[in-house]
């Protein structure tokens, strides 16, 4: 009997401790920074001009000048004399799951906000709006995804270009030999190599992408969107005072047009690696819906 009992106890033990490892990997997000003085946020490798590193490997970009603001906005709101913000560079691969886990308490990107990225994390107020269109070679007759020239096109794994070109292959009958990629650069590169005859992505990050080559004259943009994406900061999921310190902010830098200073650093300026001036305006879209900024997305 008292060996039944010391067996009962250690399970009991056991399941308490359990239980609070668990707590801790997913404690809210205010909590681990108040407890830490650390505020981690997740970064791209490639995607220009959103987040992309340098040639010291220093992450950069549009999404992470927001964040960086985001994160000021975190330090005030919890009275920190000092707050600490570490970087950790994810892929469209792993991205969901490292701010799902805890491992990422934002998520400063290119990532578009849909519905079934939604039932793993959060995102706040879009700081973009594009749409899917296609990187071919500037010799290439290709402008559009139903060309007869057009048979091999390559996607980013992960991403919703990739999903929206899957069912449109099906849904249109185009016939196309569709490949992933593991990244941005590596699809440019299938495109420039002639392993595939073109790339589907946010035309944003393609002019980005092509901008930042050696030749870029040598690739071109074309097609209509098939897609529509509102791109977003991605937070972590039922964490509602993160959320609302991150969404309260994002309001604060639209409606004091801030965010059109930071807009215009990375959109309408050179940008590095070589300087290249994107020329691109805020749409009337990203405007419009700036005009009464809201999480709430029909994706």
């Amino acid at each position: 009997m008292a060996q039944a009992s010391r067996f009962f106890r250690r399970c009991v033990v056991s399941i308490v401790c359990l239980a609070g490892a668990a707590h801790a990997q997913t404690a809210p997000a205010l909590d681990q920074i108040r407890a830490n003085g650390k505020l981690v946020l997740a970064h791209r490798e490639s995607a220009v001009p959103f987040s992309y590193v340098d040639e010291q490997k220093k992450p950069m970009g549009y999404a992470l000048d927001i964040c960086r603001r985001l994160a000021v906005a975190v330090q005030q709101k919890l009275g920190l004399s000092q707050l600490t913000v570490d970087f950790v560079q994810v892929t469209p691969s792993n991205r969901i799951d490292m701010v799902a886990q805890g491992k990422a308490h934002m998520e400063c990107g290119s990532t578009t906000n849909n519905a079934a990225r939604r039932e793993k994390v959060e995102f706040t107020i879009p700081h973009f709006i594009t749409g899917a269109r296609l990187l071919v070679k500037s010799t290439s007759p290709v402008d559009r995804l139903d060309h007869p020239a057009l048979k091999t096109v390559v996607s980013t794994r992960n991403t919703t270009p990739l999903a929206a070109l899957r069912r449109l292959n099906l849904e249109r009958l185009h016939k196309l030999r569709i490949l992933e990629a593991d990244d941005h650069q590596q699809a440019v590169s299938m495109v420039e190599n002639g392993e595939a005859d073109a790339f589907a992505m946010d035309d944003v990050l393609l002019f980005g992408l092509a901008a930042a080559r050696p030749d870029p004259k040598s690739l071109k943009v074309v097609g209509r969107f098939f897609t529509t994406e509102a791109l977003a900061i991605m937070l972590p999921k039922d964490d509602p005072a993160f959320k609302k310190i991150i969404d309260d902010e994002m309001r604060r830098l639209i409606y004091s047009r801030e965010i059109h200073a930071i807009y215009a650093t990375w959109f309408e300026k050179p940008i590095a690696p070589r300087g290249t001036t994107l020329n691109l305006p805020v749409s009337y879209l990203l405007r419009d819906f700036w005009k009464f900024p809201s999480d709430k997305v029909t994706m």
